[in-house]
């Protein structure tokens, strides 16, 4: 560039509004990391910079000095693809994210990944890319705000949750479950700024959405609202508006042009996805009258952020303040806040829940689950949850509390009706927010319908549980279309997430306790519908050893093989080795409710467990998992066809789940 330009730009940057140069620097360090990554989605920053810097400016309340503040508003980039809108804006407001950082965009171990990551990047929320995860995760943690401060009978925990969603996000499936549950609560503490730009990869979205999305959120019951997204002062009365409104959640429909400023490229499906190529970034940024130079931050444009730091640490430091009145006014419901936020669990959790679950000879795992829930939620009260519209059948229901609703924010139960994937968003959601362990259930062969929020759960390390019942083809009349077969081998390669299948009383205790105490992802609970005998168990027996995720439960010096068994299939594997002994065949059998937690154990103790003798595994389910203990498929005992509609004893016999025909199959294959 020579003198005269170097001038000119000069003078462009210092005619122009603040704002609009903070906007522009957003968009000049959007397509300046997604040209040098190679790689990236340069067309949203560049269509929201304007909305974005009025948002983080006047109306988000954040902290790069404390990003985990509590009093913090939350904000979700649902659109998670336009990544690097928000690594600038926390750049730009002194977050730990240095402008080598945003140089590091989408590499290997950068604080700016392609899509956001919650625990990578200083003053990220929540993982997010599969669109409409995000929309959902934002409801939850609305939720949790509002169930927050109800309890702990305090305003100052009641924050706001304001997120960028897209036509994508609003397409999902999803959004539409998490936008429906969201209007029918009421939940007037959050914004969503919807990026009305009317492309997506494959060109303009008329080619396959053509809803009026105005008049959806209206049935859903939002405020919904439409300005220029371009023009900051249609966005601040919007926003303002917004914050006033008392009694629904916003959506403020934002009409903008993707890539704008981009003279060849602006308001195409080419800008998406794509970087804008050398010569077109620098016709961009002659166009907005930037300075050439790559990842340049005017000093003007960082001032704007902060003065709103200055300000929001002033707004941080009477929350503290306040926060010290309301420690002095209520000492007790202050020191529950702080043992709620640290999800506090008592030592003795085990023994108590294992107390709760009762010791009748013959009851579900689903019951035994409810009767432990029960005790779990008077000692932990972090826990809260309910069902999508299961209740009866899952048992999950909190009896000592009421429901979370529009008049009641207190409650610890949800209904969530039938919208699984919504739920396990909002789940996640919660369990972000911070201070809940939120449990959401439905039938096993439902996992499906979430599994997207299962898998972001355990890659994003958050304690939810997931509550599934009816776990397999002893669901009997109901059929095929509810009887799982493949779900419990999908659940188990998700990688970090614990499938935990219980027998009886004490592994439904531990399971439970393992759930309640898990911090670095999420755990299922799978559960069965028929009754189940209780265990019998020596006199000496360790409860702990149920917590290693796979013990002995029979053992015999004289044994031949040795058979692996979860949930309803142990007591079977008992009477299938009783069976055998008969016929002068002894048999070990090891009761494994949780692999990953077994797998997790030192190799002397699985050693120890699994023995030297052949190993047999005995589950009614997918066999192909159980090779990684049997060594072979023809010593699994397992389900790879779908089940059929009969009562379930008929079935058991039909498809070879009893004591006679597991025998046989041992004694063949021994």
């Amino acid at each position: 560039m020579g003198a005269y330009e170097s001038l000119w730009f000069a003078a462009m940057l210092d005619v122009k509004d603040p704002l609009q140069l903070a906007a522009d620097t957003i968009r000049c360090l959007s397509i300046d990391a997604v040209q040098k990554a190679e790689s990236g989605h340069p067309g949203l920053p560049m269509g929201m910079a304007d909305a974005a810097v009025v948002l983080w400016t006047e109306f988000l309340k954040w902290s790069p000095l404390d990003p985990n503040w509590p009093g913090r508003d939350r904000f979700v980039l649902s659109a998670g693809h336009g990544s690097m809108l928000l690594y600038s804006l926390l750049h730009l407001s002194g977050y730990d994210v240095s402008l080598a950082d945003i140089q590091q965009f989408r590499q290997l171990h950068s604080k700016t990944p392609g899509h956001p990551e919650v625990g990578e990047t200083p003053g990220v929320e929540t993982t997010t890319g599969p669109l409409g995860a995000g929309l959902s995760n934002g409801v939850g943690m609305a939720i949790a705000a509002l169930m927050e401060a109800a309890q702990c009978d305090n305003p100052l925990l009641a924050t706001r949750v304001f997120g960028i969603v897209s036509d994508g996000d609003l397409m999902e499936g999803i959004s539409h479950e998490a936008a429906s549950l969201a209007g029918h609560l009421k939940l007037s503490n959050l914004v969503y700024l919807y990026d009305d730009n009317g492309i997506t990869i494959e060109g303009h979205t008329e080619i396959a959405y053509s809803e009026d999305t105005k008049k959806r959120f209206e049935a859903y019951g939002w405020f919904v609202q439409s300005c220029d997204g371009h023009n900051m002062h249609q966005v601040r009365r919007a926003l303002t508006a917004a914050i006033d409104e008392p009694t629904r959640p916003s959506l403020i429909c934002c009409k903008t042009t993707i890539g704008k400023g981009s003279p060849n490229k602006a308001n195409t499906h080419e800008v998406h996805g794509a970087p804008l190529g050398a010569d077109e970034i620098r016709l961009t940024k002659a166009a907005l009258g930037m300075s050439q130079e790559a990842f340049h931050v005017d000093p003007r444009a960082k001032a704007v952020f902060e003065t709103a730091a200055a300000k929001n640490e002033h707004l941080r430091r009477q929350w503290q303040q306040a926060m010290q009145a309301y420690e002095q006014a209520h000492p007790a419901k202050h020191a529950a806040w702080q043992s709620f936020r640290a999800r506090t669990v008592p030592q003795n959790l085990y023994a108590e829940l294992h107390k709760a679950a009762g010791d009748a000879p013959s009851v579900a795992t689903r019951v035994l689950s409810g009767n432990v829930i029960q005790r779990a939620a008077e000692l932990v009260p972090s826990l809260v949850g309910g069902s999508a519209d299961l209740d009866p059948s899952t048992k999950t229901r909190i009896k000592k509390s009421p429901s979370f609703t529009a008049k009641e924010r207190a409650g610890r139960n949800f209904h969530f009706g039938i919208r699984e994937h919504g739920m396990g968003g909002i789940l996640n959601g919660m369990a972000l927010h911070g201070g809940f362990l939120p449990m959401g259930s439905t039938f096993l062969v439902f996992a499906d319908y979430m599994r997207p929020a299962i898998r972001l759960a355990s890659l994003m390390k958050l304690p939810v549980t997931f509550v599934f019942t009816h776990d397999s083809l002893m669901v009997g009349e109901d059929g095929p279309t509810h009887e799982p077969v493949e779900h419990l081998a999908s659940l188990r390669i998700i990688p970090n997430l614990h499938v935990f299948r219980p027998a009886d009383a004490m592994e439904t205790a531990a399971a439970w306790t393992h759930a309640l105490t898990r911090r670095d992802g999420p755990v299922c609970l799978s559960l069965t519908r028929q009754n189940l005998p209780l265990l019998q168990r020596a006199v000496a027996f360790d409860p702990g050893l149920v917590l290693r995720g796979g013990y002995v439960l029979r053992e015999s010096s004289a044994a031949k093989a040795t058979m692996i068994a979860t949930g309803a299939e142990v007591s079977l594997a008992l009477d299938a080795a009783a069976t055998l002994g008969k016929s002068g065949i002894d048999v070990r059998v090891v009761s494994m409710p949780c692999c990953e937690l077994f797998l997790r154990q030192s190799a002397d103790y699985r050693s120890a467990v699994l023995g030297t003798l052949p190993v047999f595994a005995l589950e009614m389910g997918r066999p192909e998992l159980w090779c990684q203990f049997t060594g072979r498929i023809d010593r699994v005992i397992g389900q790879s066809t779908f089940g059929a509609s009969a009562p379930c004893k008929q079935l058991a016999e039909h498809f070879g789940f009893t004591a006679d025909h597991v025998a046989a199959r041992v004694r063949a294959a021994l």
